[in-house]
């Protein structure tokens, strides 16, 4: 019978009388599996969903005529063409309609006085389009818009406001508008596209309203005749056009549409959740390993015996691999089963959660299947690799010996490669985050260190459980003093089943300082550069919002207590051939709203041509005042402006800041982001927010908000990406614990006999019980601690390197607070994880497990 069959038959055999060793491997390796297909899965699904919805929504549309000149990457903002081109585009061999599309940002107020959307996803307006396959919107109830003042409003929009058909409402554009909802709408048969929201108002209040002046649109959509392809088309209106306008096909105008949801948020949801499914996998792979070599130890006087009657190492290493691969394989395909179910579970949740999910059957793609299936076979078999070729080196004489027990770990060779690694990576973040500022660099010294973790836990749990355990022999005598000895028996076991929930705690850590870092940041910034007593700003996430008006700010100006009043409006030009976003306002003004710092130069005169810029731009570019530079805008216009100013502070204020003068010919539709007030002195806080919220009311009502209201808001987006990251890595937490308990479980196997003595000379369950689950919390409380200060140390590296790398000057916080609260759910979920096993143990029969060899 040839090694390999003798191999299998072995596993097989090994398998069915233990299965339940093999079930916290089960559960890590179909966890993690169920994990990476579900992404997956949901991935495609949201990708075929969109392109379908897109298919539907524009497949009327063979052609787009739209200016040539974009400022900025990727689609960019691109200027406006003249609406007297329809004429000209009609004319066109093979085109059978066209009609001009205006868009730009308008954002409806709902019935409870709040605004729909605005927290991330745009929130859009433009012109209601008449003829039903050039339009993406389709009329689901209600009638078009046809007088001044009509508006169709997309029907998911209309649910999340409250509204409904004949209802009358405020449309921010940013100028407040008041409009009557006479009809809703559905986008590609769905309610709407995500969280976009649209308004499509009467062409005549579109020009008015979102235009800088009558007669430009966004694009013109074109139908073609009977037998004209959408490329024929093309080619038929490409000599028809002036210079900087182009035509595009339909289908590539769809096409950048899709890209510009699945390139970002698709792709940047998709690598989120892969990522934290890496992490899974990592932390699934050390529980899994630690499985393997404890049933290895367990086993060494059966694999000697085999040894003995003449099994070979690689028949033996072949029998633990052959047990490693069945267990995957069966693993990783429940897990396929469970990642469908997530992804199923993901579009019924997504809906309840405000991102409608679009409706549709789920994508399940071969390589959506066979990659995680992959990936769990791989993970299992390299867990199980290192315990197997331990197990082909068994002598033969170990048959004589009772089970063996690892207590190796602590030596001094891993002392020695531990320390040489940490103090490499720790030397390598120091130049990457002091020296030459390098994320990567800080990136490979923190991967450096995280392998010296590894390393030295053996070494590191020696000392740390002792010290951690010590406590435990007053509080709770000879019972803490068993757990604690339990612990310390094998620091090697220990380390390996702790450094699975090191892991898992070591990233919440990372992203609880750094997110309080960047919260410590924000009101800092605040702190140091906003000099008013109130603001008044967009919101300050996503592309939402429509803006503030740009008569607000003159409004506050008139109040009497007003001292002065600065609003930051918002525009794009190509400096030196880049994009660059360009800070809007009066720059006389500037300085009494924000704190600048150190200004070379004078702001009081930048006229129609001049520019203030930053240091740090500045130092770029190697300008000083006096130097030239060309802007480019999207109207097409070239300009050379002047550096009339330099100053020193450009967290608030931005990079390149113009004059409203300068931004005017070129603007688009207007907005401010931001008005700071400062209050006359004498007038109380009170007294002034309340003048000005009165004359904000007629401006849409935004809120007006105290200086540390401002810094709280503008930092909401980390709460709300912390949120969403302590939610993906529960999993791997989960992982983590059931790794614990499965070693513990595993533990009490291995003891049975000394338990069953333990028993017989006095020691009650309860204590038994309280024994178990006192080492199931020092080993978390081990694994908690040294998450907490690889954690702490690389949310430090990663707030240094974001500083390195840019021009901001990141505060680091510790958050002392939540930190302990992630060493709280450490220890009570140590606590729990002992809960099943020390009840195992407990139930032994006492005589049995004296005899037990």
């Amino acid at each position: 019978m040839s090694s390999v069959s003798t191999s299998v038959r072995l596993s097989m055999s090994s398998l069915r009388g233990h299965k339940r060793r093999f079930a916290g491997t089960f559960t890590a390796v179909l966890l993690g599996v169920a994990f990476l297909a579900g992404t997956l899965v949901m991935g495609d699904t949201l990708r075929g969903s969109f392109d379908s919805m897109f298919g539907n929504a524009t497949g009327g549309t063979d052609a787009v005529v739209r200016s040539s000149n974009v400022v900025g990457e990727g689609q960019g903002t691109r200027q406006p063409v003249p609406t007297s081109l329809v004429k000209t585009v009609k004319e066109a061999p093979g085109a059978a309609a066209a009609v001009p599309s205006i868009q730009g940002a308008g954002q409806l107020i709902g019935s409870d006085g709040e605004p729909v959307g605005g927290e991330g996803p745009p929130t859009t307006a433009g012109n209601w389009i008449d003829d039903p396959e050039l339009n993406p919107y389709e009329l689901a109830e209600g009638r078009a818009p046809s007088a001044t003042g009509e508006v169709v409003v997309n029907r998911g929009a209309a649910e999340d406001g409250g509204l409904k058909v004949g209802d009358t409402t405020v449309l921010r554009t940013p100028d407040p508008v008041r409009v009557t909802v006479v009809g809703l709408a559905t986008f590609g048969g769905e309610d709407g596209m995500g969280e976009v929201t649209f308004t499509g108002m009467t062409r005549a209040d579109a020009e008015k309203y979102l235009t800088p002046k009558p007669g430009e649109a966004s694009s013109i959509q074109v139908r073609a005749g009977p037998g004209t392809s959408q490329q024929e088309l093309v080619d038929a209106l490409a000599p028809v056009l002036p210079e900087g306008v182009e035509a595009i096909t339909g289908e590539q105008s769809t096409a950048e549409n899709q890209d510009a949801i699945s390139g970002q948020f698709l792709s940047l949801f998709t690598t989120l959740l892969l990522v934290f499914s890496g992490i899974v996998l990592l932390v699934a792979t050390f529980s899994i390993h630690n499985t393997f070599a404890i049933v290895v130890a367990q086993r060494t006087r059966e694999n000697a015996l085999l040894r003995a009657l003449g099994a070979s190492r690689r028949q033996v290493v072949g029998s633990t691999l052959a047990e490693a691969t069945v267990v995957a394989v069966i693993a990783s395909a429940a897990g396929l089963l469970g990642g469908i179910g997530i992804a199923a579970g993901l579009q019924a949740l997504f809906p309840a959660i405000g991102f409608p999910f679009p409706e549709g059957d789920l994508v399940v793609s071969g390589v959506s299947m066979l990659l995680p299936l992959v990936v769990g076979v791989l993970v299992c078999l390299g867990s199980a690799l290192l315990p197997a070729v331990r197990a082909g080196r068994t002598a033969p004489l170990a048959a004589l010996r009772e089970t063996a027990v690892d207590d190796s770990g602590a030596s001094r060779s891993r002392g020695v490669a531990g320390t040489g690694l940490g103090l490499a990576g720790v030397g390598i973040i120091l130049v990457g985050v002091l020296v030459s500022p390098s994320v990567w660099l800080a990136g490979a010294g923190a991967v450096l260190a995280l392998v010296a973790f590894v390393i030295l836990g053996p070494v590191a749990a020696s000392y740390a459980v002792r010290v951690l355990g010590g406590p435990l022999d007053r509080l709770r005598g000879v019972t803490g003093g068993l757990a604690r000895r339990n612990a310390l028996r094998s620091p090697k076991r220990t380390a390996a089943t702790a450094t699975a929930l090191m892991i898992g705690v070591a990233v919440v850590s990372l992203f609880t300082v750094f997110g309080a870092s960047l919260k410590a940041t924000m009101d800092q910034t605040v702190a140091r550069s906003f000099a008013g007593d109130v603001a008044i700003s967009a919101p300050a996430f996503g592309a939402g919002g429509s803006g503030l008006s740009p008569k607000l700010g003159p409004a506050i100006a008139e109040l009497p207590e007003v001292a002065a009043t600065v609003a930051l409006g918002q525009g794009v030009a190509d400096v030196d051939g880049g994009g660059r976003q360009l800070t809007v306002t009066d720059p006389a003004a500037l300085g009494k709203g924000f704190d600048l710092g150190t200004v070379e130069g004078s702001l009081d005169a930048l006229g129609a041509d001049g520019l203030a810029v930053s240091q740090s731009e500045a130092d770029k570019k190697g300008w000083r005042p006096g130097s030239t530079t060309e802007l480019a805008f999207t109207d097409g216009r070239k300009q050379t402006f002047t550096v009339r100013a330099v100053f020193e502070r450009s967290e608030l204020p931005g990079d390149y800041v113009i004059s409203r003068e300068a931004w005017a010919p070129h603007r688009g539709q207007d907005s401010d982001t931001l008005v700071a007030v400062t209050f006359k002195d004498g007038v109380t806080d009170a007294d002034g927010t309340a003048a000005v919220e009165k004359t904000a009311a007629a401006y849409g009502d935004p809120e007006v908000q105290t200086r540390d209201e401002y810094a709280q808001s503008a930092a909401g987006a980390i709460d709300m990406m912390l949120t969403l990251i302590y939610a993906l890595l529960a999993l791997a937490v989960l992982i983590a614990l059931l790794g614990i308990a499965n070693t513990l479980t595993l533990a009490i196997h291995e003891r049975t006999r000394e338990l069953g003595l333990l028993r017989a000379v006095g020691q009650t369950r309860s204590q038994l019980r309280a024994m178990v689950r006192w080492e199931s919390v020092l080993v978390a409380a081990f694994g908690t601690a040294g998450g907490l200060a690889l954690g702490a140390f690389l949310g430090w590296v990663l707030v240094k390197a974001s500083e390195g790398a840019g021009d901001t000057a990141f505060a680091f916080a510790l958050p002392l607070l939540q930190l302990a609260v992630v060493a709280l759910v450490g220890l009570t979920a140590g606590a729990l994880a002992g809960w099943r096993p020390a009840r195992r143990a407990a139930r032994l029969d006492v005589l049995r497990a004296i005899a037990t060899e």
